[in-house]
């Protein structure tokens, strides 16, 4: 939201306080969630949520970081993601421009230099003034750390990023804190809360699992997605937002290569009502399957079972 600022908020008083303020977000978090949210606020442990990919695990950092008042901060994980690219870089033009700025005082600093060695030792005492903290570039694990309030920082897809990016991660978790070579330990100036996402598509380490709290979101119960379609789209007619959350859960029954979120169920819900529809006909699911189904391996497999995706909610 433009111009908005976060405001800090006080640590989760107990499970219900959590389940009420990540609800006030617009977040409907099941119990499991509501509890993972406060021990890892309590405890200050981060929480690894696995779970099959749309069924609001990035939503929960969202959430969480609104529900406490905090700032969101967020590394998307991928494939050959480093340390470097993770954690800072140099802004070498700016080095380059003060470099040009202070050339004379530079100059000043080789006279009387009798060799190249002695000229070098020179310009090495004063590394320090050119790496420093005005030159350094945080990236969003260290803008984690030294963020002047409070931060949720979001590894987003840590199953994308290497094996030895997740070694990277044990110092951080474990110590909040990085070792930069050029300016050594920085501990955080707050503690963020760290949550890691992952899909499952490859076995993450035990050392990294052993850091965290473990949370599993699968896809929500048929009462808790009713709920969710009723708190997004009030504008929903009752019967046509029960038909589409039970032929949803009738999809994910099938073998389909992917089974649809609780986002894909949001946006068929709002596309039916756009077609002025009030209940779920088998005509409708027939058109309408591509907003909720992304192979057409799997539409072509639910078109076979779209009178029984229409048939009443019981």
């Amino acid at each position: 939201m433009p111009g908005y600022e976060p405001r800090l908020m006080s640590q989760f008083a107990d499970i219900d306080d959590a389940s009420k303020r990540l609800a006030g977000v617009g977040y409907l978090p099941s119990r499991d969630i509501s509890t993972s949210a406060f021990l890892m606020d309590r405890l200050e442990k981060p929480v690894l949520i696995e779970g099959p990919a749309g069924v609001g695990k990035t939503e929960f950092a969202r959430a969480l970081a609104a529900s406490l008042g905090r700032e969101l901060i967020r590394l998307q994980c991928y494939e050959g993601l480093d340390e470097s690219k993770a954690l800072y870089e140099w802004e070498y033009a700016k080095q380059l421009l003060y470099t040009q700025l202070l050339k004379d005082k530079i100059g000043e600093l080789m006279v009387g230099a009798g060799t190249i060695k002695e000229a070098a030792d020179r310009v090495a005492a004063s590394d320090a003034v050119f790496f420093s903290e005005r030159f350094l570039l945080p990236r969003p694990i260290l803008q984690a750390l030294v963020n002047p309030k409070p931060a949720v920082l979001l590894i987003d897809e840590i199953d994308k990023a290497d094996p030895e990016f997740e070694a990277f991660l044990l110092e951080v978790l474990a110590e909040n804190a990085v070792t930069l070579p050029e300016l050594g330990t920085i501990k955080a100036k707050h503690i963020p809360r760290v949550v890691l996402t992952s899909n499952n598509a490859r076995e993450l380490s035990d050392a990294l699992k052993r850091r965290c709290l473990h949370l599993y979101i699968d896809y929500p119960t048929r009462e808790r997605e009713l709920s969710i379609v009723r708190a997004r789209l009030p504008g929903v007619p009752e019967k046509l937002a029960e038909q589409v959350v039970t032929a949803v859960g009738k999809l994910r029954k099938l073998e389909l290569k992917k089974s649809p979120s609780i986002s894909e169920t949001l946006d068929w819900a709002q596309a039916l009502v756009l077609l002025n529809a009030d209940t779920l006909s088998a005509e409708l699911v027939a058109q309408t399957l591509n907003l909720v189904l992304k192979h057409e391996g799997d539409v072509e497999k639910a078109k076979g079972q779209v009178h029984s995706l229409a048939a009443s909610s019981v």
